[in-house]
């Protein structure tokens, strides 16, 4: 067996289900987490996760040895040697950090009550609860350049998602300046210098704004989102920097205490979590090397 293949065990089976907030379950055989449960927390399927356990699957992409990561909550130390095994250069210093550490998953774990995010620097999507889900969609059915904010907010159409006319454009140039800051604290990232130049290249409002060489960071906004459920709540977005993480924001989205908009996050939640019980289709060989994703927020 080697070194990629031991490590993604011994880490598989020291992870208990309730630290990834899943049943603890009666007459379990297996230590720590089942090969199923890790696959479902990766979104990789059950049979290539064997593989890997195996050594009879190479090449993992980054993106998959970052879902795994997370799902085993590594420290950076661990992400670190599990990517050079894996033969994917490790983050560096001038890289938009992306791993999502242990005590970052825990408060997205604990924050049950309200939707949560977190998101990297460069605006991608990289871990969410179930009440985000099901307020904006599952972020999971997403890909590529899909999975990042700015991305979304420039290049598609959205109707989910409303502010008031000050607020949109108050969003938009915040993200914007926001964007240029990262790419100020991080020069040689490869992903972020694509983001920039493909929206430069399919947004003449990104590219105007972008001109306008306004560096800001985005911090807070008030929206409205659409649901099929329970109809339209107004919510209060906030971003805070995750304290020992890099670079990290966790989005954190609330409601008025005792306000209409409360009371229907709180039917969402009831109602959201229903749906979102049902599980997915596994992926398919060829698209798990593409696992990342990103919602409005």
């Amino acid at each position: 067996m080697d070194e990629f293949a031991r490590v993604l065990r011994a880490w598989r089976e020291r992870v208990q289900p309730e630290q990834v907030g899943l049943p603890p379950g009666t007459g379990r055989r297996a230590r720590g987490l089942r090969r199923e449960e890790l696959a479902m927390l990766a979104g990789v399927s059950v049979d290539y996760l064997v593989r890997l356990e195996q050594g009879r699957a190479t090449n993992p992409s980054a993106q998959l040895l970052g879902a795994l990561a997370r799902a085993l909550r590594l420290t950076d130390d661990e992400r670190d040697h599990l990517y050079r095994v894996g033969g994917v250069a490790a983050a560096t210093p001038s890289s938009v950090p992306r791993h999502v550490g242990p005590g970052v998953q825990r408060i997205v774990d604990r924050l049950g009550d309200v939707p949560v995010s977190v998101y990297s620097a460069a605006h991608d999507i990289l871990l969410w609860n179930p009440l985000w889900a099901a307020l904006l969609g599952d972020p999971s059915s997403l890909s590529g350049l899909r999975r990042n904010l700015v991305w979304l907010v420039f290049t598609e159409t959205s109707t989910a998602v409303t502010h008031t006319t000050a607020g949109e454009e108050e969003f938009r140039a915040d993200l914007v300046a926001d964007l240029r800051s990262a790419v100020g604290r991080y020069p040689d990232d490869a992903p972020l210098r694509n983001l920039v130049d493909r929206l430069l290249a399919e947004s003449a409002e990104f590219a105007a704004r972008w001109a306008q060489a306004h560096v800001a960071l985005h911090r807070s906004s008030r929206k409205t989102v659409r649901t099929r459920t329970v109809g339209d709540i107004t919510v209060d977005c906030d971003v805070l920097g995750a304290p020992g993480s890099g670079d990290l924001r966790i989005v954190v989205y609330t409601a008025v205490p005792g306000s209409a908009d409360a009371a229907k996050l709180d039917l969402l939640r009831v109602a959201g979590l229903q749906d979102l019980s049902h599980p997915r289709p596994e992926p398919t060989a060829a698209s798990e090397d593409h696992r990342e994703s990103t919602r409005p927020r």
